[in-house]
């Protein structure tokens, strides 16, 4: 089978979930060069353990990521660093011709993302922004009815991302609430693109915004005995309007929530039309929720779709889905991708985040000045 070799920029949570999808390749029913994690980055030499000691393919562990650019038998990076790194790291991942999987919001703010794209437009690499939650088979059941026009005029959309660990006030501050770190986007540029990966490939493009933002908790524990200032935000929730074809306008809902009370890693999408509505959320991940209508009556109705996903695994479709699942899927999707396959939903794409960066300055300058804002 072909190779494609990786190279981890970033050993924490999410650097281990892809090293284990590559662990786990055999799992796929399809032929696609599968990923093979060559070498691994990061500053804490404990992180760098965890991989050394479980993924028997590494060859190399550093400190300074510029060595693994340097290496020529690494074919593709994927980088989980703080916002305020991507642009540097992005940028010479790209100029040193590596494939490129990386995290949101591709850049802490506009500038930076032009910075990215230039980059981007003056190479001959595969460049994409990781987004999973779309690959649960429920979630593609929802987008298959998208594209197939089941939902007849559009009423409005809900899509959002929310948790809860922020609701614990002794929780230390961390970077993420840093704005010098995590950029003024706040929570939207951490959480946002997962919220627009489905609106946005389906043609579900906001003309304008208004946002609400909210700063409830202004001070946390810095770890040291004393409190930190926390600037970013906590909650956003960006009421969108949305244009079709024909000028019909109607709203959408984004919310990216950090204080969500009940949440832990709640991720949802839904669609409201005049001939049919759908839900799909990851709190009943294997349930696909849709209307049935009869004269002036609606109800709502609950399949279990299974473990059906998009690319085939050897996994009965009888067994359920889980998170760890939708990041194999994304991974073997961004690999079909670098091999130039065809695949019927790709990972969030480079203009796709040019499109969130003018979505969420947007939002800024509305929750600034309390208007809505053109895009």
């Amino acid at each position: 089978m072909k190779k494609i070799r990786f190279g981890i920029i970033g050993c924490g949570l999410m650097g281990k979930e892809i090293a284990c999808a590559a662990m786990r390749w055999c799992q796929l029913d399809e032929e696609i060069a599968a990923p093979e994690i060559v070498g691994v980055c990061d500053m804490n030499p404990a992180a760098r353990e965890w991989f050394t000691k479980n993924i028997p393919t590494v060859k190399y562990s550093v400190e300074d990521y510029r060595e693994l650019l340097e290496k020529d038998d690494i074919d593709a990076i994927y980088c989980a660093v703080p916002h305020n790194l991507h642009q540097q790291f992005y940028t010479d991942i790209i100029k040193a011709g590596k494939h490129l999987l990386g995290e949101k919001p591709f850049g802490i703010d506009m500038e930076a993302n032009n910075n990215i794209m230039k980059a981007i437009d003056e190479s001959n690499v595969v460049v994409r922004c990781s987004s999973e939650f779309p690959f649960f088979p429920a979630c593609q059941q929802l987008i298959n009815w998208i594209r197939e026009g089941k939902f007849g005029k559009i009423l409005e959309i809900h899509a959002g991302f929310n948790h809860s660990s922020d609701m614990d006030l002794e929780k230390p501050i961390n970077w993420k609430r840093r704005i010098e770190i995590n950029g003024e986007y706040g929570c939207m540029g951490d959480l946002g693109i997962h919220t627009q990966h489905i609106p946005f490939r389906m043609g579900f493009i906001p003309k304008r915004v208004y946002a609400s933002l909210t700063k409830a908790v202004t001070k946390r524990p810095d770890g040291k005995g004393g409190m930190a200032e926390c600037l970013t935000w906590d909650n956003a929730t960006l009421a969108c309007d949305v244009e079709d074809d024909s000028g019909y306008t109607f709203p959408m809902y984004l919310e990216t929530k950090r204080m969500s009370p009940g949440s832990t890693n709640e991720w949802f999408f839904e669609i409201y039309g005049l001939d049919c509505s759908a839900k799909f959320s990851t709190t009943d991940p294997n349930a696909f929720l849709y209307t049935e209508s009869w004269g002036k009556e609606q109800g709502w109705c609950r399949v279990e779709i299974g473990n059906k996903p998009m690319i085939k695994t050897i996994t009965g479709s009888i067994f359920e889905f889980g998170f760890s699942d939708s990041i194999l899927q994304m991974v073997a999707a961004f690999c079909s991708e670098i091999e130039g396959k065809e695949i019927p939903f790709g990972l969030f794409t480079p203009e796709e985040t040019r499109l969130s960066h003018k979505l969420l300055t947007a939002a800024l300058i509305s929750g600034k000045e309390r208007r809505a804002v053109e895009l």
